[in-house]
């Protein structure tokens, strides 16, 4: 009885100190964490922590999610709960500079109509009418506001890069400088092939919403200090000083955006008629690419038999498909990188290809590529080049996939180590760059991605590709700090069944080649039904008695094979459900009685100890 008595005891004590435990750390221990998911997705990076560090002001940001309406969508409320975590970890980050606050935007409320006028999106629920809300908006010290109207669980992997644009948008609210150098008209003019006026490209229009624009010359010898990006498009003949004040503007921290181009269509060159070989319109960065340990192949033009576009030929505008003229779909698309992850579709009009050189040191990240069914093509065949579907014929494919996009990130030194004549203090190296180069300068025109109408005088885009979003995607991320820029992408915190999604794909190959068999079957079935019987009963009538044999025959083996769909149908997710009832017995009986076994052998052990 004293020794029940001590062992009892004991297991009280054991289990007054572990709730004495939990009771001490819930109010000592409230900002431990501890993340151990394989990519560390609860964990705020070393960009974020950095942008949070560089806060001079407090920020109130309010997460307007309306938890009462989707009370029944697991998968919204699961995500939900992951951003509120986030958020609050950017809180605590933040140590008092930031002040999140979460509101229920109830319908018909004035927390409906605050989230409506600081730009959240709501988005349809069901046909009945409901709108759910799921933004974040911010607001600073000044009073000026940013917002992300709604987090879709299809960018969930750059969700920390998505709030810590917005906080830092709001840390210096002023607006990004573009310094913009172009050897195309694409600010507009005169065109001397329709002889007359040219608007400005869409894309301008698309960058001037969102940052201010400053047009520098081409023989500039210094890049002004608020110019926060450079975007250069198709630079040819470029004196030395120009060369000189970008490669000391990027050394010295300033970020690049470069559209240069084997063959430029764009570029009227000076060429005089068509048919006749248009030469310059090739444009490169040769001296500084090689600085950053990149090149542009010369004279090639990457041709791809996968992503040619269709384009009309001839006076009846038949359609053939143009191997220079390229639409990327996601796959040809960094889908890690946020300049090119939300996007959909890219089209390009006979692209270069961009190399890393062997000695770089500089990290090469190619961002659009082209299909393994491509080649290079001499860039003077397209001069002359009246029918695409000759050379679609005649294309050879390398099982290469080229680089059309590249970003170029690391340690550089500058191409002009001795300086130009009359500069020699610049600086000689950089510990990083942050250039991204686009082997292209087709894709920013109006016609290989937006129809614009004229709508009593105001200029309507229609796009119908993508092209305008990558060109801000690409400014946006790189008009950030290097903090910002760090952070990538995550991960996603969805961990699929890979071993059930392995059987559903198993079963799936079994269960389509037995009903393609089945179906055959019954195919052949069906016919010979519909020979033996008429739609005339005076015809069905005259069947001797073989062939009404034959006929019920068919129909009981029409019968039965549709008996065998069902049954190959039915057995479709009987691996999955088996496994789905071994988990269960796992959870509800195995753990427990583990358990269960376990306390009862540490209690033996304990008694036998006490004997």
């Amino acid at each position: 009885m004293k020794r029940v008595i001590h062992s009892s005891a004991g297991l009280l004590l054991i289990a007054l100190a572990f709730l004495a435990f939990n009771i001490v750390s819930s109010q000592v221990l409230t900002d431990a964490r501890l993340d151990l998911t394989e990519q560390k997705l609860y964990t705020l990076s070393e960009g974020t922590e950095r942008v949070l560090d560089e806060l001079k002001a407090p920020i109130d940001l309010q997460l307007f999610y309306s938890d009462e309406a989707v009370r029944d969508l697991v998968g919204l409320r699961n995500y939900a709960r992951r951003v509120e975590e986030m958020l609050r970890a950017y809180e605590r980050e933040a140590d008092g500079r930031i002040r999140l606050q979460v509101i229920d935007p109830q319908p018909f409320s004035e927390a409906e109509d605050r989230a409506a006028e600081l730009g959240l999106q709501a988005v349809p629920l069901n046909q009945s009418g409901d709108r759910v809300y799921f933004g974040l908006a911010g607001t600073n010290a000044e009073g000026q506001t940013q917002s992300i109207p709604f987090f879709a669980l299809d960018q969930e992997a750059f969700l920390e890069y998505d709030i810590s644009r917005l906080v830092q948008t709001l840390s210096s609210p002023q607006m990004p400088v573009v310094g913009v150098m172009s050897g195309l008209p694409i600010n507009g003019g005169f065109d001397m092939r329709t002889q007359q006026a040219s608007s400005a490209w869409m894309v301008l229009e698309n960058i001037r919403q969102l940052f201010h624009i400053e047009s520098l010359q081409p023989d500039i010898d210094m890049i002004p200090a608020n110019v926060s990006v450079l975007m250069l498009v198709h630079p040819k003949d470029l004196p030395e000083q120009t060369l000189y004040a970008i490669d000391q503007f990027v050394l010295r921290g300033g970020k690049l955006l470069a559209f240069v181009d084997p063959y430029s269509e764009a570029d009227p060159g000076m060429g005089i008629g068509p048919g006749e070989f248009a030469e310059g319109r090739a444009s490169d960065l040769g001296p500084l690419f090689e600085a950053w340990g990149v090149r542009l192949v010369q004279d090639k033009v990457v041709a791809d038999a996968s992503y040619a576009m269709s384009v009309g030929v001839g006076a009846e505008r038949r359609p053939v498909r143009h191997p220079g003229w390229l639409s990327l779909t996601p796959v040809a698309m960094d889908r890690d990188d946020v300049t090119t992850a939300s996007l959909e579709n890219l089209t390009l009009a006979t692209a270069g290809s961009l190399e890393p050189l062997e000695d770089a040191k500089t990290r090469f990240t190619p961002l659009l590529q082209s299909s393994e069914y491509a080649m290079p093509v001499d860039a003077a065949r397209f001069a002359t080049l009246d029918n695409p579907g000759v050379l679609l014929r005649e294309l050879e494919p390398t099982g290469e996939r080229y680089t059309l996009a590249a970003r170029i990130q690391g340690p550089a030194r500058s191409a002009y180590p001795d300086g130009i004549e009359g500069r020699k203090d610049g600086l000689k190296e950089a510990a990083s760059i942050n250039v991204i180069a686009v082997a292209d300068t087709d894709l920013l025109t109006d016609r290989m991605w937006v129809q614009v109408q004229d709508f009593f005088g105001q200029r309507l885009p229609q796009p119908w590709a993508d092209n305008g979003t990558f060109v801000v995607n690409a400014l946006d991320n790189l008009a950030g700090s290097d903090a910002l820029i760090s952070v990538r992408s995550r991960g996603r915190f969805a961990r699929p069944f890979e071993v059930v999604e392995a059987l559903q794909r198993q079963a799936e190959s079994r269960f389509l080649e037995k009903e393609e068999v089945l179906q055959q079957r019954l195919a052949a079935t069906e016919a010979k039904l519909a020979e033996l019987q008429s739609p005339d009963p005076e015809q069905a009538l005259e069947l001797t008695e073989d062939q009404q044999a034959a006929l019920q025959s068919f129909l009981q083996e029409k019968l039965s094979i549709r008996k065998e769909l069902r049954e190959v149908r039915y057995q479709l997710n009987a691996d999955i459900e088996a496994l789905g009832r071994t988990l269960k017995f796992i959870n509800i009986a195995a753990v427990p009685l583990l358990l269960t076994v376990l306390v009862l052998l540490a209690w033996l052990w304990r008694r036998q100890r006490v004997a």
